[in-house]
Order: C-alpha cells, then sequence, then structure tokens
C-alpha cells in the first residue's frame, strides 16, 4: 500500500472549507428539524418556493459566518499580534497582512451576502419567488421603503466600506479603526436578528448587539487564530494569551447578554419545551462548553504552547471552531423561530404599547422621581462599567501607594449615577411621552453629566493603571493614547468646534425633524444620547478639563467660552419658552395621555427645566475653572520662586540693576527733555 502525504497548506484548506459546510449543514438541519423547510401550508399565506426556504437560513448562515470572522480577523491584527523585532518581523508583519487580506475577503462576501438576504427576505415576507416577474424592482422598493429592507442595505453597505478600508489600510490605527467599523456594522445585524419584537424590542436589540459583539471578536478572533496561527511561529504564545484574555471577557459578554436575553424571551419555564427553547437550550449548552474550553486553555495549555508543544492547543481549538460554529448556526435558526407567546403577543397590542414597546406610564407624581424605572439595556450596563472599572482602578493605585484626590473619585461617582439615573430613571420612562422630562434627560446628560465625569480625569487614571506594551503592539493604553491625540479628537476637541458643536447641535436637533425621529427609532434615540454626551465631554474638557490629549486656551478665553455658550443656551431655552409651535405634535398627540398638562403647557414647562438645568453645571464648571485658574497661578510662582533660587535671584537683581540705571540717567534725561522741549519755542519766538 501507498500512503497519500497531504501537505499542511492543503490540510488548512481543507479544514477551512469543511468549517463553513459545517455550519450551512447545522444551519440547515436545525431548520429543518424546526419545520423551516417545509412549504407553507397555512391558508393565505404564498409560499416564496424551495429557493427561498432552503437560501434563507443558508445565505444567513454564511453572512453572519463572514461578519464573524471579519471583526475576529482585525481585532487580532490589531491588538494581538506585535510589528516583531529583527527576524520575526517580516514573519509578523506577513500574519498581520494574511489577517488583514482574510478581513477583506470575508467583508466582501458580508456586504454582497446582505445585499443577496435583501432579496430573500423580501421574498420570504412577501410570498412571491425569486424568478416572479418585477420581483427585482419590487425588492428594490423593498429595500428603500421599508426599514428591514433598509436595516440590510446599511448593513451592507458598511460591511462594503470595511472590506475597502482593508485594501488601503496598513498601520495599527487604520486596522483598528476598521475593527471598530465592522463593530458598528453588527447593528444592522442586531436590528433584523430575532430580537425583534414588540414588547420590549429596544432591550432585546440592545442585548442581542452585545450578543453579536461578544461572539463576534470571540468566534471571529478563535477562527482568524486558527487560519493564521501556524505562522506565528514563536510569537503563538503570546499572540495567544492576548486573544484569550480578550476571549474571556467576551464570552462574559455573551453569556450575560444571552441569559438576560432568554429571560425577556421566553415567560416562564414551561416554555423551555418549546422549539425556541430546545433552540435556546442547545446554544447555551455549547456556549457552557466553550467556556469549559477556554478555561482549560488558560490553566493548562498556554503554557504548553509557550513551551513550544502545540498538538493539544490546536487540536482543542479545532474542537472550540466545530462547536462555535454549530452554536452560531443555531443562532441562524432562533432567528427564523418565533419565539413562546406571552400576554404582550403582538395581536393583543395597544397603540401605545406598538408605539413605545411598553404600556403608557402612570401619571408622574412626586416620588415617580425616584421609583419610575425602566432599565435600560444598553446603557445600564454601560454606566455599571464605567463605575466599577474607575474604583477597581484607583483602588489599585492605591494598593501601589499612589494617591488619587478623593474629589475626583466623588465627581466620577455623581457623573456615573447622573448618567444611570437620566438613562435608566424617571426621565427615561417619561423621557418618549413628556417633553418636560425628555428635556430633563437630555439636559442632565448633555451637561450635568460630562462636567462631573471631565472633573473625574478618566484619561490620566487610566494612563496611571494600564499595563505598557513594549514590543510594539497596541493594548488597552496605546489604543486610549492614540485616540486621545487622534486627528479627529484633536479637531472636534478644539475650542471653537466644541463649543459649536454644544450649541448649534443643540438648535439643529430640536429644529429639525431629528427630535421627533428620536423619539420614534431606537437608533436614533442610542445616535442622539451618544451625541450629546459627547459633546457636552468635549466642550467640559475644553473648560476645566486636566486630562492629557487636547490643546486648552488661556484661563481668560475658558471663562469667555463658558459666558458666551450658556448665553447662547438661555437664549435657545428661552425662545422655545415663547414659542407657540408644539415639537414633535404627531408623535405626542398618537400616544392620546390622558393625564397631565397639555402638549403645549408641558412644552413650557420643559424649556423652564432645560434653562434651569443648564445653570448648576454653569455654577460647578465656574467653579471648577477658578480653583484650576487659582491652582494654576500658585504653580507657576512655584515654579518662578524655584527657578529664581536656582539661579540666585537672577532676574530680580537684573530688575533692580535696571531701576538703578534709570535712576542713574534721570537727570541727565531730564535736562536733555527740557532742552528740546525749548527749542520749537525759541524757533517760534524767531519767526
Amino acid at each position: 500500500m501507498t500512503s497519500v502525504m497531504v501537505s499542511p497548506r492543503a490540510t488548512r484548506t481543507l479544514g477551512t472549507l469543511g468549517a463553513i459546510l459545517w455550519m450551512v449543514l447545522a444551519a440547515l438541519l436545525a431548520a429543518w428539524l424546526t419545520g423551516g423547510l417545509a412549504p407553507l401550508g397555512a391558508p393565505g399565506l404564498p409560499d416564496p418556493g424551495a429557493t427561498t426556504r432552503f437560501g434563507l437560513p443558508l445565505v444567513q448562515a454564511l453572512r453572519d459566518l463572514s461578519a464573524m470572522l471579519t471583526v475576529g480577523a482585525l481585532v487580532v491584527a490589531s491588538t494581538c499580534v506585535p510589528p516583531g523585532e529583527d527576524e520575526d518581523e517580516a514573519l509578523l508583519a506577513g500574519v498581520r497582512a494574511r489577517l488583514v487580506a482574510v478581513a477583506q475577503l470575508s467583508a466582501t462576501a458580508w456586504a454582497a451576502l446582505n445585499g443577496l438576504l435583501i432579496a430573500l427576505v423580501f421574498s420570504d415576507a412577501s410570498g412571491s419567488s425569486m424568478g416572479a416577474e418585477g420581483f427585482l424592482q419590487q425588492a428594490v422598493f423593498f429595500a428603500r421603503s421599508y426599514e428591514l429592507g433598509q436595516y440590510l442595505l446599511w448593513g451592507a453597505g458598511l460591511a462594503a466600506v470595511v472590506a475597502a478600508g482593508c485594501a488601503l489600510a496598513s498601520r495599527t490605527a487604520a486596522l483598528g479603526a476598521l475593527a471598530a467599523l465592522a463593530l458598528v456594522a453588527l447593528w444592522p445585524m442586531a436590528l433584523t436578528g430575532h430580537a425583534t419584537g414588540a414588547l420590549n424590542h429596544d432591550e432585546v436589540v440592545n442585548l442581542q448587539m452585545f450578543h453579536l459583539v461578544g461572539i463576534g471578536v470571540w468566534g471571529g478572533g478563535l477562527v482568524a487564530l486558527a487560519l493564521v496561527g501556524h505562522r506565528l511561529g514563536p510569537s503563538l504564545g503570546t499572540v495567544a494569551r492576548r486573544y484569550s484574555t480578550i476571549a474571556g471577557w467576551c464570552a462574559a459578554l455573551v453569556t450575560a447578554s444571552g441569559l438576560a436575553g432568554a429571560w425577556l424571551r421566553v415567560p416562564d419555564l414551561a416554555s423551555i419545551v418549546s422549539t425556541y427553547g430546545a433552540l435556546l437550550a442547545l446554544k447555551m449548552t455549547a456556549v457552557i462548553l466553550l467556556l469549559l474550553a477556554g478555561w482549560w486553555h488558560r490553566r493548562t495549555l498556554l503554557a504548553q504552547v509557550v513551551a513550544g508543544r502545540t498538538k493539544a492547543f490546536w487540536r482543542l481549538v479545532g474542537l472550540e471552531v466545530f462547536v462555535l460554529l454549530g452554536a452560531a448556526a443555531l443562532g441562524v435558526v432562533l432567528g427564523r423561530t418565533d419565539p413562546p407567546s406571552t400576554d404582550g403577543d403582538s395581536t393583543s397590542l395597544t397603540m401605545v404599547q406598538s408605539l413605545l414597546g411598553r404600556s403608557m406610564p402612570p401619571a408622574l407624581d412626586a416620588t415617580g422621581w425616584l421609583t419610575r424605572w425602566s432599565p435600560d439595556s444598553l446603557f445600564l450596563p454601560l454606566g455599571l462599567a464605567a463605575l466599577t472599572w474607575y474604583l477597581v482602578a484607583v483602588r489599585r493605585l492605591r494598593r501601589r501607594g499612589v494617591h488619587w484626590p478623593w474629589l475626583r473619585t466623588a465627581c466620577w461617582v455623581i457623573g456615573c449615577l447622573l448618567f444611570i439615573w437620566a438613562a435608566n430613571g424617571p426621565p427615561a420612562t417619561y423621557g418618549r411621552v413628556l417633553f418636560s422630562m425628555h428635556m430633563v434627560q437630555h439636559m442632565t446628560i448633555a451637561t450635568a453629566v460630562p462636567t462631573f465625569l471631565v472633573l473625574g480625569t478618566p484619561i490620566t487614571l487610566a494612563l496611571r493603571t494600564l499595563r505598557r506594551r513594549t514590543d510594539g503592539s497596541y493594548g488597552p493604553r496605546e489604543w486610549l493614547l492614540t485616540a486621545v491625540h487622534s486627528l479627529p479628537a484633536q479637531l472636534l476637541g478644539h475650542p471653537i468646534v466644541a463649543a459649536a458643536l454644544f450649541v448649534v447641535s443643540m438648535v439643529a436637533f430640536y429644529y429639525s425633524s431629528l427630535f421627533g425621529l428620536s423619539l420614534e427609532a431606537h437608533t436614533a434615540h442610542v445616535l442622539m444620547t451618544l451625541h450629546f454626551l459627547l459633546t457636552g465631554y468635549l466642550f467640559a474638557e475644553c473648560v476645566v478639563g486636566a486630562d492629557p490629549g487636547l490643546e486648552r486656551p488661556s484661563y481668560p478665553l475658558r471663562a469667555l467660552m463658558v459666558m458666551v455658550t450658556f448665553g447662547f443656551h438661555a437664549l435657545f431655552s428661552v425662545s422655545l419658552m415663547a414659542s407657540t409651535t408644539v415639537l414633535a405634535r404627531d408623535w405626542f398627540e398618537s400616544l392620546g395621555r390622558d393625564w397631565g398638562a397639555s402638549l403645549s403647557e408641558d412644552q413650557y414647562l420643559g424649556a423652564s427645566l432645560g434653562w434651569a438645568l443648564g445653570e448648576y453645571p454653569l455654577a460647578v464648571m465656574a467653579v471648577a475653572l477658578l480653583v484650576s485658574w487659582v491652582q494654576a497661578d500658585r504653580r507657576e510662582r512655584r515654579r518662578f520662586d524655584r527657578s529664581e533660587l536656582r539661579e540666585d535671584d537672577r532676574q530680580l537683581r537684573a530688575y533692580n540693576d535696571y531701576l538703578q540705571r534709570l535712576s542713574q540717567a534721570g537727570p541727565r534725561s531730564r535736562s536733555s527733555t527740557m532742552a528740546g522741549a525749548s527749542a520749537p519755542d525759541e524757533d517760534r519766538s524767531t519767526e
């Protein structure tokens, strides 16, 4: 018998094709077992045909794999792979180039498959077959006019931009920007996935986004590492350890978001026996297996990899990829499976429930300002994470014996608590029902929260606690420095630009359709919140900030900025109080609120509250500016005194010598001056 030798490259190619085929077959098998591939038998529902029934889960599985691989390859390339030194430099540069090529190919496939999904989703929703007459024109109209089609179109466009960027990017900073853009491109997938629904729609979309980010970085990074790991050589241990740290955080994110999403989608324990519950249980089992494998990596195999023994490591990686792609295939089928029905089924939703995603809150009373909470699954975790990180970092400094001012910690805690209250408390509960409460939420997030966060100097704290990398790769500390010194940060953080954004964006937001859009669309609401938080932070950083990165004007100009900017803010509030036009009237009237003040009275109250809530951050900012001004003056005096002490009062002695020369030259100067003054008189008398 003759043995057939298979090259390592052919083995890797077969493994890649086998992984893709496994995910596709797993998705089709799960869809077949759940009845997703069977022709529609219900009366009045046309069957789109076998092409759509089989093509939709197949294309979606490939799209999800492409998106996952794009995100993972870019994250690994921008955070885990060092540039290398000496003879390793060309090797590691080749690995990074290979990862970028993988990301470019997968992003191109992501964009193309998203475009194909537009046609398949329209065919499935309308019941028309792919080859029907006029199908292409109808699919284009669907993509341009309906939310579901628009989300798919946006996803295709963002993926295409990532693919084009990969063709041009070469530096680590550019790769990091592309990785961030790829993560943003996951948002349309969250809007079109199995997170959609009527009640709690926004909360489940947020959780789905967390889930996609976690599985994209975790799973995509694992697949990318499997594709290029053989090229890393002695650097495999370093790269694997860094990826393992990122994967651990992503695994926690996937687990937490998955459990929270299941809690919202599965109404009771009895629903677990449903098809949706069974798929969910299988997916959670796969995640548990992956968590155990990751734990084994960290505990045992990484040390073996560093020592050069990699066989066991690659065997476990292959098993992880197999389980992970199976879990992703189950996610595809979950997206096409209806969750168990609840008491708030879409067939019994009222108009208010359809618009708000929940029932109309009761009338707002005094206790409601503290007790009416609606936790947001996006901003609540972000607020708690920011608060927890800061306190842990301060504790780490104290363990080193480094003093950190308690006032900075107090300011950060106040800022985080205000953000959590505004984004999850009564302002969030009533912000889409009452204009006045919307203004409370807006002004708190745009003015008060940024002021206190800036006074906490988080960048300084992060730079003191994050570990510095010495091999040229970018970790959290290096990425933070890159971000604060980048051209966009310097441009947006310029005092004139920051002040203009703070004022102009507020006027443009309320006196255009953007305000109504933020009330109707979840994406617009998220963008609005992040935008005003960022613009407020940049303005406060220019005025009272102490973190490195931005160029700040002199203290007199800072005081002038505060007076002018908040003067414009007061003018905006007064003009809104005097206006007789109700903003977003159609939205508020469609809610049919039967309690509280009228729309015009509530808007007047909101404008008054906006004026008042903009004043106390001004007072805090003014006090902080005055204190920092006095402290800067004291530092300058101390610096001057130290300089004079080192130079034996050189400047003081030079000034005294100058005064002495003036006193000695005084009589001669006065005589010459009197002589010069008398000459014109003599000339005039002669004339």
